[in-house]
């Protein structure tokens, strides 16, 4: 059809299809500049880490693994430590706000060292204008979510930005964590047989947030899952085998499920299979996830983990999780095999399988 000057619009040469004025839904990676999904946690993370920051710091970050947390040696002692900066729109979102979610995503980092989280400091930078009583509450939300969690805010600084150039709050939290010792959890240690178990259900934090940032109503309260999982892996790791037989762990926060599960493909190099239905998904969060046009495995979540563990302890792990609240919903959704090394499959409901893919970038962005 012409444009009103008797010229056709452009047409995609294989569909015929007008194509004037269409932009790409998401950001190509070939950029002069960062985009929002240099922060997302998929491909466009992974390799501004991969291709700029590790080149760029040389010798320094020799040996460094680009994962949630490091284990450290010092004086005997095994550490692990992590670091990790929260920005949330909105700041307060049903289930929580950024200051729990800044003490718990830490924690939770440190936890999936098999450690036990020691201590935090804080880092606070502070757009012009922010209400010091939003900012009261926040502190101590973070207060309560630090005892909650057992460990002590030891450190921390404070710095302000001009009006329009700090979205309201952005909080950096690092955390140390001592590693008992018998635990060794490692990408490294996943191999072909190990069960994958999901500690519950996937979605609920992403969906929390995305609810009131759009003035969502999904007929029902979906809550985010922001929690702190050291007592879950510790009970994990108190079963009479679990500190041999479970092999790694992983919180399924930027990315999702799917993000954790590619990432470790990758890493250990091996392949991975699960059943989609076998994948706890609250009825609300699957019926936001289909009216937003969103895949739930790649919705962020809070207080959720991944773990491989041994087939012959899997029951006894699962179990053990069940006990504890936050792993009420736990259960195996497949194993990794020797097979498609690197690759995550999906089985489906209708017996047929397919790839699941590392995002690019963040189906919602701002949301951790």
């Amino acid at each position: 059809m012409a444009d009103g000057t008797g010229a056709s619009p452009p047409t995609d040469v294989a569909t015929g299809i007008a194509v004037e004025g269409w932009s790409c839904p998401m950001p190509l990676r070939d950029h002069e500049r960062i985009v929002a999904g240099h922060g997302g946690g998929g491909k466009l993370s992974a390799e501004l880490i991969e291709h700029l920051f590790l080149p760029a710091f040389g010798a320094a970050a020799e040996g460094a693994t680009p994962t949630d947390a490091a284990t450290l040696t010092i004086g005997g002692a095994r550490l692990a430590f992590s670091t990790d900066s929260f920005v949330v729109d909105p700041l307060f979102f049903p289930g929580g706000n950024i200051g729990d979610l800044a003490i718990n995503g830490t924690v939770n980092d440190v936890a999936m060292s098999g450690a036990t989280p020691i201590a935090l400091s804080t880092a606070f930078i502070l757009e012009e204008g922010l209400e010091l009583s939003v900012l009261g509450t926040i502190a101590q939300t973070m207060g309560r979510a630090a005892a909650a969690a057992g460990v002590h805010l030891a450190t921390g600084d404070t710095k302000v930005t001009d009006t329009g150039d700090g979205d309201g709050l952005t909080i950096t939290t690092t955390g140390i964590g001592l590693i008992p010792d018998g635990v060794e959890l490692s990408p490294q240690r996943i191999r072909s047989g190990d069960k994958i178990i999901l500690s519950g259900r996937i979605g609920d934090h992403g969906i929390a947030v995305m609810s009131v940032r759009e003035g969502l109503q999904f007929g029902t309260d979906v809550a985010s899952d922001s929690a702190p999982l050291t007592g879950l892996v510790a009970a994990m790791l108190a079963t009479p085998t679990g500190r041999g037989a479970i092999h790694c762990l992983r919180d399924a926060t930027r990315g999702g499920m799917a993000a954790s599960l590619c990432e470790l493909a990758v890493t250990a190099n091996v392949g991975m299979s699960y059943v989609e239905r076998s994948v706890p998904i609250a009825e609300a969060v699957a019926s936001a996830c289909s009216f937003l046009g969103l895949d739930p495995i790649h919705v962020a979540n809070e207080g959720t983990m991944v773990a491989f563990v041994d087939p012959a302890a899997a029951d006894e792990v699962v179990a053990a999780m069940r006990d504890h609240d936050l792993g009420r919903d736990a259960v195996i959704i497949g194993e990794v095999v020797d097979d498609h090394h690197g690759m995550v499959v999906a089985r489906t409901s209708i017996g047929a399988t397919r790839v699941v893919d590392l995002a690019l970038g963040e189906q919602l962005p701002r949301i951790c």
